[in-house]
């Protein structure tokens, strides 16, 4: 059932006097078709991978089949895409589909879809994770363990500045990604400052994280929660880069002792030096030792020791724990939970997840190992592709298969896979629109190339790569853009830097 706050218990946060979405008035455009949409977005070859590019247009065309209006009844104020889920828009869901969606932005503008969850924002600075589009109403109270997170709505709002250096955008969400971020610290710490969550909360709903005498899925256990822990410093981190490009890092001056407060304590407390991995901490100081995908948003947290990094990533490369024949399971093989078939977050590959990882892996420094589970990982969503007709919501570990329970036409943040991995991994395309650069890493034999591919506002560049005999070769590319652009090009035995002035 829907839930209406009642409007008593609030202390404001003085941020959310700037938030412009709460008043903004409801957009009112047609919705692109698919068809002509496909004439402006971006069009991947791969010699002779063609069902991957049919997979490619596929999800594309899913996509565009979610696409809704906001109504009088639901108080949303944009054209947004729905999660493909039920009757409700999710928050990190949502976050998710629009890192692959980011790429159709000149068909539609996938990115005001967090809008709607802005303009959802509560007078303290909550959100609630799942909003119902039929009534606008949040589907659960602000207090309950899940009713919110994971807070990735910083993270997906900088990728889209690397992609598209809208400084304007960062203006707008600056003040109600602090609020929100603030009411996380207030409503979801212990007093020590660690932050808790629960398998809704985090969105995996049914890991063995917790004690038994815990609900999996409702109840935060008293425990400190590894992955939430993670993204807080991710989005503190966040918040301090987009308010250095504003010029309100004077604002959150807080915002660094946590970083360096939850850093400190997630290597100290979190970290088991036997086992090189982090655990939840149960109550009592004592870890639970669930190897769990969530642990790896430490990654993208940037808290990983030098002294620590091989160690933990080599998890990765276990046969007997991550490296399974479709990578990544959610749950590490050698638990006594894990299961072959996925049973949703007991080993299932997820394209969230997934996707998380290899970004970490990225910041790290680990492109081949990146590469590797992003060619794994996509010639096995290809070949499920191929025998179904569709994409799902989540993949089995052990063989090319849909998960078990998994929903179909899912895109979905499974859009990620056939479309963002493809580009940034299997590509090796990675933009950085405000330093005008765009790294290219080619690792691929096959020629291969996109066209229509956006860099920035105005900027569309075709990029093209040769058949190669080795990965020691020296690829023959053909690059142009209608705008000022640094490509660097990478291969496994050299590098080179093109400078394109702008058609």
């Amino acid at each position: 059932m829907a839930f209406k706050e009642v409007l008593y218990n609030y202390i404001d946060n003085k941020f959310l006097k700037e938030n412009i979405f709460l008043q903004a008035v409801p957009e009112k455009k047609d919705l692109p078709d698919f068809e002509a949409a496909k004439e402006v977005l971006p069009e991947p070859f791969w010699v002779g991978h063609e069902m991957t590019i049919q997979c490619y247009w596929r999800s594309w065309e899913l996509a565009f089949l979610n696409l809704r209006k906001p109504t009088s009844d639901n108080g949303f104020i944009t054209n947004y895409i729905d999660t493909a889920f039920n009757d409700c828009i999710f928050m990190w869901d949502s976050c998710f589909i629009l890192l692959f969606a980011r790429y159709g932005c000149r068909a539609f503008n996938f990115q005001k879809t967090l809008d709607n969850f802005y303009t959802k924002q509560h007078r303290d600075g909550f959100i609630c994770r799942e909003v119902d589009e039929h009534n606008g109403y949040d589907r659960f109270h602000r207090f309950d363990p899940a009713s919110t997170g994971p807070n990735m709505m910083p993270f997906t709002e900088w990728e889209y500045y690397l992609n598209y250096g809208d400084k304007e955008r960062l203006k707008e969400i600056f003040p109600v990604l602090v609020a929100y971020h603030q009411w996380f610290r207030e409503f979801r710490t212990w007093r020590d400052g660690t932050y808790w969550s629960s398998g809704w909360g985090c969105g995996m709903d049914n890991q063995p994280r917790l004690r038994k005498m815990y609900h999996e899925c409702f109840t935060h256990g008293h425990q400190v929660w590894a992955d939430t822990c993670f993204q807080q410093i991710l989005s503190a981190k966040i918040l301090i880069e987009i308010s250095n490009e504003i010029g309100r890092r004077h604002e959150i001056p807080e915002f660094e002792e946590e970083i360096g407060h939850l850093s400190d304590f997630v290597n100290s407390k979190l970290w088991d030096e036997d086992s090189a991995f982090y655990y939840d901490l149960w109550k009592g100081d004592e870890l639970n030792y669930v190897k769990s995908i969530g642990s790896y948003w430490a990654l993208l947290a940037g808290v990983l020791p030098e002294d620590k990094k091989e160690r933990f990533i080599s998890h990765l490369k276990n046969k007997k724990e991550f490296d399974r024949p479709h990578p990544i399971p959610t749950l590490s093989a050698d638990h006594p939970c894990y299961n072959e078939n996925g049973d949703y977050w007991r080993g299932s590959v997820w394209a969230p997840t997934n996707y998380m990882v290899l970004k970490g892996l990225q910041k790290y420094g680990y492109n081949k190992l990146a590469y590797d589970i992003a060619i794994k990982h996509l010639d096995n969503v290809v070949k499920v592709y191929e025998s179904t007709g569709t994409l799902w919501e989540n993949y089995a570990p052990e063989k090319a298969s849909c998960g078990n329970p998994a929903k179909p036409d899912f895109v979905g943040w499974t859009g990620l896979p056939p479309i963002a991995v493809l580009f940034e991994y299997v590509f090796g395309l990675k933009p950085d629109v405000p330093n005008s650069r765009l790294e290219w890493d080619i690792r691929l034999l096959e020629a291969h190339g996109v066209c229509r591919y956006p860099f920035g506002k105005k900027g569309i560049m075709t990029l093209k790569s040769e058949k190669r005999n080795s990965v020691d070769e020296k690829p023959v590319i053909e690059i142009s853009s209608n705008i000022p652009v640094t490509v660097f090009v990478k291969w496994d035995k050299g590098e080179e830097t093109i400078k394109l002035n702008g058609a």
